[in-house]
């Protein structure tokens, strides 16, 4: 009986991808194909139902995980920044600083989706708001189609590597939870633990190494067909003297301020020590409502109608950010407890001066939330928030019946039994995994194959003597990967909705063939050269 259920499994496996390409709801794919592998297996007397039973409480779990608060969080901050119309001041600032160059455009683009990688993460976000902006001009200008798409596709995706990433995130607790099974069926009863703030110290330089690799292909292309990416004609004659220069430079640096604050604040927070990824999540979040609040007050006066009286009021937001700065700095050097029976006169100036800048905090918040909703902005962040946030946990929910039901059926013992049987050991059970999941990547999110996939296969390799950090780096670049490889590379279907009626399908298509390729030789190098995710984890955290 154990090789009918070994059979079940394949063909669960098999059946849920079929299910998949029909168009049906991930959730309700994973769901209805477990229950009905479950219901054979049960008819067969291979599968124990008992299985299921667990399911309520793996849902309490996935509810009281306080690191998949960061998730919501995380895209409060994406989408706010994007309403809010950060990228388009950082893509028109660079446009006008790098237009002069052959390639400066395509330049722009990729430094401009680095940016928003590291303050926002969603990659829809980014690549919609991008071919709105930026392929028009491209296209008008002469730059080659395919290129173009291409550029702004790849550019789209370094949300999903550079962090903070929703995608580490949730590796992050996925790699995590492997990591502790793993070195408990090694009779290891005080294991070690692998965080989501290890990943995204591991996938920075990956991350960084990509942008680079980005620009040095449009470089090349620059320099070997400068008739694929020309300058823009208009920046040839305009602006050439120094006060010109120093113009767009200022606009540079202006444009820069808003995104480089938040890095800081939320990369600087985790990276130090100083933060969780959820508690640095919620300040960015904050920190994206008073930045969006203050883009209102300076650049969109005519949004309120006061005209220059409402620049003037921008002061309060920024003041806002200074009172959680100086709550942080605070903190750090009295002791704020006020349960105390005796409390000396340091720490209660201390506290007076707390309370004063909370209050502060509240009212500059309370004013950028104003803002915003003035603004006709904060109900479609809240709704998006709601949409994407009830997604992503259907399918963690789903997952993990599909996963219950899977063990049930002694997979995870045939998926282990596979593995390690394969010619190579390690380095071909690797191998064979990366093989895997990049295949996968053609016809399936990165949500199915993080929730659905990683599960399995991470406690065997991990039991293995893989390292979890390098591991969780190399699936999150080969996932990064799923988005542009055809035919159902999300990137693509995201340019595809918002390019001209003039770029074909097959322009997108060819465009992301060399940045796919680009993503190979990164998943190759992080490969070959495991400090590249290793090393900075290791200097931060120990």
């Amino acid at each position: 009986m154990s090789d009918l259920a070994a059979l079940l499994d394949v063909l669960m496996f098999v059946s849920v991808f079929a299910v998949l390409l029909t168009g049906v709801p991930v959730a309700f794919a994973l769901a209805g194909t477990a229950l009905l592998f479950a219901g054979l297996g049960w008819a067969f007397g291979v599968f124990n139902p008992n299985f299921i039973a667990f399911l309520p409480q793996r849902i309490f779990g996935t509810m009281t995980n306080e690191v998949l608060i960061a998730v919501p969080l995380f895209i409060v901050m994406g989408v706010t920044l994007e309403r809010s119309k950060v990228a388009e001041d950082l893509l028109e600032a660079l446009g006008a600083l790098f237009g002069r160059l052959s390639g400066g455009l395509g330049l722009s683009v990729t430094v401009v989706g680095a940016l928003l990688a590291a303050s926002t993460g969603i990659v829809g976000a980014t690549v919609v708001t991008m071919g709105l902006l930026s392929l028009p001009t491209m296209l008008r200008h002469g730059y080659d189609p395919k290129l173009a798409c291409g550029a702004i596709c790849a550019a789209g995706t370094l949300g999903q590597i550079i962090p903070p990433s929703i995608v580490l995130v949730l590796l992050g607790d996925v790699i995590g939870a492997a990591f502790q099974t793993a070195q408990m069926n090694q009779g290891i009863f005080t294991p070690d633990t692998v965080s989501v703030g290890d990943l995204f110290a591991g996938a920075l330089i990956p991350g960084l190494c990509l942008v680079g690799l980005y620009l040095a292909y449009q470089i090349g292309v620059a320099v070997v067909a400068p008739g694929r990416s020309p300058p823009i004609a208009a920046a040839r004659s305009a602006g050439q003297g120094g006060a010109g220069a120093a113009l767009r430079i200022g606009r540079v640096v202006r444009a820069l301020v808003s995104p480089l604050v938040l890095m800081v604040a939320v990369l600087g927070s985790i990276l130090g020590g100083i933060a969780t990824p959820t508690e640095a999540a919620g300040v960015g979040a904050i920190g994206a409502l008073l930045l969006a609040g203050q883009r209102l007050a300076e650049g969109d006066g005519a949004v309120d109608g006061k005209g220059e009286g409402v620049r003037r009021a921008a002061w309060p937001v920024p003041a806002a950010g200074a009172c959680i700065a100086g709550l942080l700095v605070l903190t750090a050097f009295v002791d704020m407890r006020v349960s105390r029976e005796v409390i000396p006169a340091g720490d209660m100036a201390g506290i007076v001066v707390a309370v004063v800048l909370t209050l502060g905090a509240v009212a500059g918040i309370g004013l950028a939330l104003w803002r915003v909703w003035r603004a006709g902005i904060l109900a479609p962040v809240a709704e998006t928030t709601a949409r994407l946030t009830t997604m992503v946990f259907t399918i963690v929910i789903a997952a993990a019946l599909f996963s219950l039901v899977f063990r049930g059926l002694g997979g995870d013992r045939t998926a282990h039994a596979w593995l390690t049987d394969l010619p190579g050991g390690v380095d071909g059970a690797m191998l064979t995994v990366m093989l895997a999941m990049f295949l996968m990547g053609f016809f399936l999110d990165f949500v199915e194959i993080t929730l659905v996939v990683v599960p399995i296969v991470a406690p065997i390799l991990l039991s293995m003597g893989v390292d979890p950090v390098w591991l969780g780096v190399m699936m999150a670049v080969n996932l990064q990967t799923s988005f542009l490889t055809p035919p159902f590379g999300f990137a693509l279907f995201y340019l595809r909705g918002v390019a001209p009626r003039t770029i074909r399908t097959a322009d997108i298509y060819r465009g992301a063939v060399p940045f796919v390729i680009i993503q190979l030789i990164g998943l190759a190098a992080v490969a070959l050269f495991p400090g590249l995710a290793t090393w900075l984890p290791s200097v931060l955290f120990g």
